[in-house]
């Protein structure tokens, strides 16, 4: 549902499945019932309250991308980091998803932990914000970015790991993660 600038409610059931395979702009005619082509570039107000967002929308909401460079994520195993920021990922052009290996730097450790503030670590992306899609046409999404820390063999550092992790990293040999998970969505 979107509200447009004079209060009319809009449903976007055609948007969802349209917005991947044509432009912005298109959507947002088709929504409004204009199909003809604008031969000056002039576009109407009502037209662009649905294509461009403005900057308080922008603004409260969040968007969800690849784990990238400067992602700061959750550590969810017991070896001793709190907070990891991505140094880089090790697979894919835009970044990390779930399952990938990433390179990243220790911000916040425990006290006494195996692995200490400032540390160059390895570690596997059990958790992102960013969905991702099956097979079976449902798609999985998490609140937070989260990895477990490995070595550079792809041995875990920890021996427990928090929280939910997703099945998708038997696909990706990562079986020793979904042994020690408290919950496999």
């Amino acid at each position: 549902m979107l509200q447009l600038a004079g209060g009319t409610v809009v449903a976007v059931a055609v948007a969802a499945r349209t917005a991947s395979r044509w432009p912005t702009g298109v959507v947002g005619r088709i929504l409004m019932g204009s199909h003809g082509n604008n031969l000056f570039g002039a576009v109407s107000s009502s037209v662009e309250a649905v294509t461009r967002p403005s900057l308080c929308d922008a603004m409260s909401q969040q968007i969800r991308t690849f784990i990238q460079m400067r992602t700061n994520l959750k550590v969810v195993d017991n070896s001793g980091a709190k907070r990891v920021m991505c140094i880089q990922a090790k697979r894919g052009k835009y970044g990390a998803r779930l399952g990938d290996t990433i390179v990243g730097s220790v911000k916040e450790a425990q006290p006494r932990g195996k692995v200490k503030k400032g540390d160059v670590v390895y570690g596997v992306v059990v958790r992102a914000a960013m969905k991702k899609g099956r097979r079976d046409g449902s798609e999985v999404q998490f609140d937070d970015n989260a990895i477990v820390l490995v070595n550079n063999k792809g041995e875990l550092i920890g021996t427990r790991v928090f929280g939910p992790v997703p099945h998708e990293l038997r696909k990706k040999k990562h079986l020793k993660i979904l042994a020690l998970a408290e919950h496999i969505v």
